[in-house]
Parts: structure tokens; sequence; C-alpha cells
């Protein structure tokens, strides 16, 4: 069976960030893994801004909304940083 492909798509309702390639991915918590990898590096790359409204919406190849992700559980979720 093959491993299946997840699109990781990045919104606040107005704007998008779309995913045209996706990950292939053989579980679940690696599926949620990645979305908050997703969230963090985007949160992390570029300009500051207010992420609250921002989520990661997943979609399976057949593109059916599998999970959503929003970018305040990743912040909350963090380790603290050290330094």
């Amino acid at each position: 069976m093959p491993t299946p492909l997840y699109r990781f798509h990045c919104t606040d309702g107005h704007d998008l960030i779309a995913d045209l390639q996706g990950k292939r991915l053989p579980t679940w918590a690696l599926m949620r893994a990645h979305a908050a990898r997703v969230a963090l590096d985007l949160m992390l790359g570029g300009a500051p801004r207010d992420w609250s409204a921002w989520t990661v919406e997943i979609y399976d190849a057949a593109g059916r909304h599998v999970l959503s992700k929003p970018f305040t559980d990743v912040l909350d979720n963090r380790p603290p940083r050290q330094g």
C-alpha cells in the first residue's frame, strides 16, 4: 500500500499559502508533527506578524480535508528558547 500524500495549506481565512507539492507520511502522528513544523517554519522564516488566526489545513491526495492545526497550538507547545 502506498504511503498517503498530504498537502499542508496555511491560511488565516483571507490569505493562503498553498502547498503544491505535499508530503508523503505513513502515520497520523507524523502528519501532525509535520503540520507543526510547517507552521513553525513559516512563523520563524518571515517578517514578524500576528499568526494567531492562522491554521495549517491538511488535505489528502483526493482533496478531502483531514485536519486543522492552529498555529497557536504550535506556539503553546514550543519548548522555551535557551540563551
